[in-house]
């Protein structure tokens, strides 16, 4: 177990293998209950979980249409959820919550999921942060005396924010921010257009509200959504929406759409590139006739530029490209 794991676990936060059968993880589920009693008196049973996965598609299993089906649920955070056993009846959980964050790649979504599960069902409870180059190299791959003092400063939050329960309040900004934000979400033009994001655009206000508290939760315990929680929440998803639509680049129905995101990929990471060297690359998946038809493609969708110097073709990555 990692260091941080065993933060994690201090503050109740459950931490699952990438490896893990549905049944373990709802037992684990079943045993995260824990009691909130209101100022009221009321009394309200939880059970909430986190999903830490380095493997995402480990986690999910090849064509898992059942526990797909379990985490989809889980979105909605029922008061109650039933839980048949073969042997042993009905389990019922109460006050579902759970978390997941895994970390994976396009060519291993397409390889995991079944291709009917796109644009609806659990992916669109999702918030893919997609990224084709990594921020930086760490050289020196230790934690500084300044690091280490950040880090106990946010175990500290972190310990915090477990502590919190009760129901988040609005403020008349918030409200009025909100409003103004969803009654145009019909009419404004969506930050990329694909298909296969139509049911994630219909949980976008969903997400907001969530992404709201949590950022609330960051900076304060008084569970307060004010103006700036909104507007912090909102450029936070929109950034992270600039490259969501390559999610699923390498489903597309043309056999060879996995190459073609290969390409793109080593293109946008290289920003100027020779022909030569790009099929020296892909060469065992993509021969000269195919690459020529993928480059023809990323010429006409706006991608690259394709320029002669002497006697080498160069590819240049178009930097204001967009992908809707």
């Amino acid at each position: 177990m990692k260091v941080g794991e065993s933060f994690l676990r201090e503050l109740g936060i459950k931490v699952s293998s990438n490896s893990i059968t549905r049944e373990a993880l709802i037992r684990q589920l079943k045993t995260s209950s824990d009691t909130h009693i209101g100022e009221d008196k009321s009394v309200f049973i939880h059970s909430s979980l986190t999903i830490f996965s380095k493997e995402l598609t480990v986690f999910l299993g090849y064509n898992n249409q059942q526990l797909m089906a379990d985490l989809t649920d889980w979105f909605d955070c029922d008061d109650s959820w039933e839980y048949r056993t073969k042997h042993e009846g009905t389990d019922d959980i109460s006050g579902v919550w759970v978390n997941l964050i895994g970390a994976t790649t396009p060519e291993l979504l397409a390889s995991t999921l079944p291709r009917d599960a796109i644009g609806g069902g659990l992916t669109s409870r999702i918030i893919f942060v997609y990224e084709s180059e990594k921020d930086h190299t760490e050289l020196s791959p230790f934690l500084s005396p300044e690091e280490m003092e950040i880090g106990n400063k946010l175990l500290i939050d972190l310990e915090k924010i477990s502590m919190m329960q009760g129901l988040f309040r609005t403020t008349p900004e918030f409200i009025e921010k909100w409003t103004t934000w969803y009654a145009s979400t019909d009419s404004s033009p969506r930050p990329f257009d694909d298909h296969r994001f139509a049911g994630y655009f219909e949980r976008r206000p969903t997400h907001m509200w969530k992404i709201s508290m949590l950022l609330s939760a960051s900076k304060s315990s008084s569970m307060l959504l004010d103006g700036r929680d909104f507007d912090r929440a909102l450029s936070l998803l929109t950034a992270t929406e600039r490259g969501m639509a390559h999610t699923f680049s390498g489903m597309g129905k043309n056999k060879d759409a996995d190459v073609l995101t290969r390409v793109m990929a080593i293109i946008g990471s290289r920003k100027t590139i020779t022909k030569e060297d790009l099929q020296n690359m892909v060469y065992l998946d993509a021969p000269k006739s195919v690459l020529d038809g993928i480059l023809s493609t990323l010429d006409l969708m706006g991608f690259i530029d394709r320029r002669i110097e002497g006697s080498t073709e160069v590819l240049i990555y178009k930097r204001d490209y967009k992908s809707a």
